[in-house]
Order: structure tokens, then C-alpha cells, then sequence
């Protein structure tokens, strides 16, 4: 909390529950969310499969995370220039063709990456209008309480989706198991066009709306939009401590597949490995969530870095099949410090590009989720994958004690916005 504010009101998941628009964002986040996880476990298997490359292994887990910052600088502005239903509809369509592009024809492997990369790009846009409304529907605790809900259910689309696309891929193929992902993203979009209305613009543009004007004019704005955040010192401190330890993971997470394979483990069973971090992420955000109260959480936050990163330590050793899945759920448990950093991003950014800065942070995030397994992949291509996996978990151990040593969690908290 801020220091001219008073103390936050504790809110319940009841509560956020009884607001239809997040019920909404809840149940088409389930959906892409579940589609998400089985394109990447598929397009992983898959590509590894056919070029035995831990390296592109890894860039095929990153590829669709990677290209978001281009959107977000090149088209961010508008998520508060266009009804957030055109927007988010208008994602999940293209999300929907990609899958089904893969599903019914065999493109080489570098049109695959394309493809996934360019569709990549118009996410940080259709996401920054989600976002925003979710930030106007919620408020507060509730806020917090609705990221948490929304990050258990990301979790949990991961476990299905990750340890299906396994299994999908051994029963009924790779490309079927892609049009059970193009599928469930024409659910949601249909789903977002009937159940919500058409919500005006945040802020209702003049004759000379950037919208409307062409894309030159939205490209300018964004990133004029881009600069102005960047210019608060707080929001920068929030946003390096959001992306850098998620990205580590992320690249830790990427060599998952070849590490499996590096060791012997059994056809499959890196599948199940996958959804160990998304498991861990689920226990750690409902813990948070459920039993720690706002000040708890943004006191967590150092700590549970440091718990994301430790256990990737002991990748160094090769441990044995049983103890990699332990390993990897106490990591996804530190994922939970997040949510300490959620309401303090909400009150920094609150203003005319409040969608765009939300854009930023996910596409940021992505972005790191992307070049984090290009990375790691590469050292693993010189080292070993649990080598590689190793000095993901130190770089992140380096960022808690960066974060702790500069006071940046104390400086999020107790700054008044600007």
C-alpha cells in the first residue's frame, strides 16, 4: 500500500467471481489458454522429433512469446483506441487460422516458426484490451485476487495442455492435435463476439484518433505511448522485476524436451515434465491468493523469486526422472511473486495508456519467454541441457538479490505514483 492511501480492504474469490466480465475473461482464458499449451507441447515434440536440434527444440517453445514486442511498440496504442471486444475476438481468430494452417498442411519447419511468429504479433494488442478490462472491472484486492485467478487458470490450462499434447501427439497424431487447438480458439472467439457487448473505446478518441487516421498514425502514437511509460522510473523497476526472472525460467523450461531426451527418459514423458512448472504455479498462486493478504504478498516477493530459481540449480547434476518433477513444481511455486507486484503495476499505470502499458508488460514477458530458450538453448547446443537449465536458475537467484539489494520492492510499495 501507499503511504497517503489507506490500508487495502482484503477481498475473496467470491467476490471476483460474481462480476460477469471477469467470468467471461475467466472461461476464454481456460480455453486459449488449453489451446496455447498444446500448440507449443505439440510444435515442440514435433520439431524436435524431426531435427533432433535441442537448440531448435527450444526456439519452437519461444516462438510465439518472442515477436510480441514488435506489435506492442509498432500497434500498442491501439488497445485504447478500439472496442476491446473487435480486439480480442480479432486474436483469437488469427490464433484459430495459424493452428489450422499447421493442422491441415505439412510446412517446413522454418514456415512454421514464421507463421506462430507472426501471428505473435497482434497478441500484445488484443491482450492489452483484456487486460484493461479487466482493470475496470476489478479494483483493488479484487484486482490482485482476479490476476491470481486468471494466473491458477493458466496454470491449470498448462497441466492439460502440456501433458496432453504428449499423449495427443502418440494417439492421434501431431496434426490433429493441432486442429483440437485451432478448435478451441474459434470456441472462444465466438464465445468473447456473443458475451460481450460492444464496450466503448477507454477513452473516447477525437476526429483525429490514431484509429482512424491509418496505420502510420498508430504506429507514432505507440510509440510515443511507449516512451511516456518508460519515462516513471517505478514502472521501469516493475517491469524489469516482472520480465527478467520469467525469463530465465522460461528458458529453463524450453530444454525440458531435450534434456529428457539428453538423459534417456521414456518417449513422452518430457510432456509430463513440461506441466511440473504450470503444476507448481497453480499451488503457489492459490496459496498466495487464498491466505496471504495484500502486505504478505508484496513482502513474498523476494523470496519467492528466490524459490523459482533455486531448485533449477540442481539441474547441474542430471537428477533422475522422479526428483526433475519435484524440482520443477517447487519452482513454479515462486512464479507466485507476481502477484506482490500486481496492484503497485496497477496504480502506476492507471491513465490514458493503461492498455498499452498492460500490452507492454505481457509483451515484454513473452518477449523474454522467447529469447530466454534461444539463449539457454544455445549454451545447452555447448554444454548440456541441465548445464544450461543450471545457470537459468542462477541468473534468476542474481535478480532476487538484485531486487533485494536496491530496495526495488520497497520503492514499488511505498512510492506515491507520479
Amino acid at each position: 500500500m501507499t503511504p497517503d492511501s489507506p490500508p487495502q480492504t482484503r477481498a475473496s474469490y467470491r467476490q471476483v467471481m460474481a462480476v460477469p466480465r471477469f467470468r467471461l475473461l475467466l472461461v476464454t482464458s481456460t480455453l486459449t489458454g488449453t489451446a496455447d499449451s498444446l500448440r507449443i507441447a505439440t510444435l515442440a515434440i514435433l520439431i524436435y522429433v524431426r531435427t533432433d536440434s535441442a537448440l531448435l527444440g527450444a526456439v519452437t517453445f519461444g516462438i510465439g512469446f518472442l515477436p510480441q514486442v514488435i506489435g506492442s511498440a509498432l500497434l500498442g496504442a491501439l488497445a485504447d483506441h478500439i472496442p476491446p471486444r473487435r480486439l480480442i475476438v480479432s486474436g483469437y481468430t488469427l490464433e484459430c487460422a495459424a493452428a489450422a494452417v499447421l493442422a491441415l498442411t505439412d510446412p517446413p519447419v522454418w514456415a512454421c516458426l514464421v507463421l506462430v511468429a507472426t501471428v505473435a504479433c497482434w497478441t500484445p494488442v488484443a491482450g492489452g484490451a483484456s487486460n484493461r478490462l479487466l482493470g475496470a472491472s476489478l479494483t483493488g484486492d479484487s484486482y490482485v485476487l482476479g490476476r491470481s485467478l486468471l494466473n491458477m487458470v493458466a496454470s491449470s490450462t498448462q497441466l492439460i495442455g502440456l501433458a496432453a499434447g504428449g499423449i495427443a501427439v502418440a494417439v492421434i497424431g501431431p496434426h490433429r492435435s493441432l486442429l483440437v487447438s485451432a478448435l478451441a480458439y474459434a470456441a472462444a472467439a465466438a464465445w468473447v463476439h456473443a458475451g460481450l457487448p460492444r464496450l466503448p473505446v477507454p477513452d473516447q478518441p477525437g476526429p483525429g484518433d490514431s484509429a482512424e487516421r491509418g496505420t502510420w498514425f498508430a504506429v507514432r502514437d505507440s510509440l510515443a505511448g511507449i516512451r511516456k511509460i518508460l519515462a516513471d522510473r517505478r514502472v521501469r523497476r516493475l517491469l524489469i522485476v516482472f520480465w527478467l526472472p520469467a525469463g530465465f525460467v522460461a528458458g529453463a523450461e524450453g530444454l525440458i524436451v531435450p534434456y529428457a531426451g539428453e538423459n534417456g527418459f521414456p518417449t513422452g514423458s518430457s510432456a509430463w515434465l513440461l506441466a511440473c512448472l504450470p503444476g507448481g504455479m497453480l499451488l503457489g498462486d492459490l496459496v498466495s491468493g487464498r491466505l496471504m493478504g495484500p502486505a504478505a504478498r508484496e513482502r513474498a516477493v523476494v523470496p519467492l523469486m528466490a524459490l523459482l530459481g533455486s531448485p533449477l540449480v540442481f539441474f547441474i547434476s542430471d537428477p533422475p526422472y522422479v526428483v526433475c518433477a519435484v524440482l520443477l513444481v517447487v519452482a513454479g511455486v515462486g512464479f507466485a511473486y507476481g502477484l506482490g507486484l500486481q496492484r503497485s503495476f496497477l496504480d502506476s499505470v492507471d491513465g490514458p495508456h493503461q492498455g498499452q502499458a498492460f500490452g507492454l508488460l505481457a509483451s515484454g514477458l513473452m518477449t523474454l519467454q522467447g529469447v530466454g530458450p534461444a539463449v539457454f538453448g544455445g549454451f545447452a547446443q555447448a554444454a548440456t541441457a541441465g548445464t544450461a537449465m543450471a545457470v537459468a536458475g542462477l541468473a534468476t537467484l542474481a535478480t532476487a538479490a538484485w531486487t533485494a539489494l536496491t530496495s526495488a520492492v520497497g520503492a514499488m510499495v511505498t512510492d506515491a505514483p507520479s
